[in-house]
């Protein structure tokens, strides 16, 4: 009974934790190498491709193991592919929107992933709305309280509290027109981070649908960074055409780039295989632990 309940409760809640922490980490050191001129382009590239490298070691073993597994069909490994592209477009928002805040105002923006997963959950018909009933109405109370709550920390910015920098003395106007595009810069990060927590649902909803089709985390996961790396290398080689900035420098940005590769595709592995096919929601309001 106590091994049972481990199993099915206590080791998927730490697998979620475990992912939002080190969510929060990617974010730390991701704002810390962009600081050192890191462009996001690469960032992503060389994490699919890392991520990639690193799972391809054991397939030959976890192809040998899983001879039980249904076929890789065409349909399945579309919707592998669109994985790839709804997962780059996510991390290309959620960077690009990093660059321009800070990781502070994405871990609260994160609040809306259970939001979000909520309202696609009952379009989808994946979750029934009963208006008496006093979880949906916690549910819709949260979300309702999520979003309001998203739209205050994007709209208002604030003022700094403590600066160690010193700056010229500067006349009003100029002061004036930094503020202001500072809070336009603010806006823009916090709709672009937005848009990323709106995708990580749909990802999240769509990994399911392929894992109930063929149950084999890795093999899934490693076509999932294979998908992306292929998506994001043309793509990102277009965008960024400096060639000297995919230099990377034995740095931060380094060792931002190998955390984010080996740290994401462990975890995200390891919580596929435990937790998306039991409680989608319930696991995804851990979110706010960011």
């Amino acid at each position: 009974m106590a091994g049972r309940y481990c199993c099915n409760d206590v080791v998927p809640f730490s697998a979620m934790v475990a992912i939002e922490c080190t969510n929060v980490g990617v974010n730390i050191l991701f704002k810390a190498a962009t600081m050192k001129g890191l462009s996001y382009y690469v960032f992503i590239v060389y994490s699919f491709a890392i991520s990639t490298l690193v799972l391809i070691l054991p397939m030959p073993f976890i192809f040998q193991w899983s001879r039980g597994l249904p076929p890789l069909k065409v349909s399945l490994i579309f919707r592998i592919f669109i994985l790839g592209v709804v997962g780059f477009v996510a991390q290309l928002c959620g960077y690009k929107g990093l660059q321009y805040t800070s990781p502070t105002l994405s871990s609260a923006l994160s609040n809306l992933i259970p939001a979000f997963t909520f309202i696609l959950a009952v379009f989808f018909r994946m979750e029934k709305l009963a208006l008496r009933s006093k979880s949906t109405q916690a549910k819709i109370l949260g979300t309702t309280l999520s979003i309001l709550g998203a739209l205050i920390v994007v709209i208002y910015k604030g003022c700094t509290i403590l600066s160690t920098t010193s700056y010229p003395q500067q006349s009003s106007n100029a002061i004036s027109l930094m503020a202001s595009s500072s809070q336009r810069n603010w806006v823009l990060g916090g709709s672009l981070l937005a848009v990323e927590y709106l995708l990580v649902p749909i990802w999240y909803i769509v990994q399911a649908s392929v894992m109930k089709q063929y149950p084999a985390e890795v093999i899934v996961v490693f076509l999932y960074n294979l998908c992306g790396t292929l998506i994001s290398a043309p793509v990102c080689l277009l965008l960024e055409a400096n060639l000297g900035a995919w230099k990377i420098n034995p740095d931060i940005t380094l060792i931002a780039i190998i955390y984010s590769s080996y740290a994401l595709a462990l975890v995200v592995w390891f919580t596929l295989g435990v937790s998306i096919l039991k409680d989608l929601y319930t696991y995804q309001s851990l979110s706010p632990c960011q």
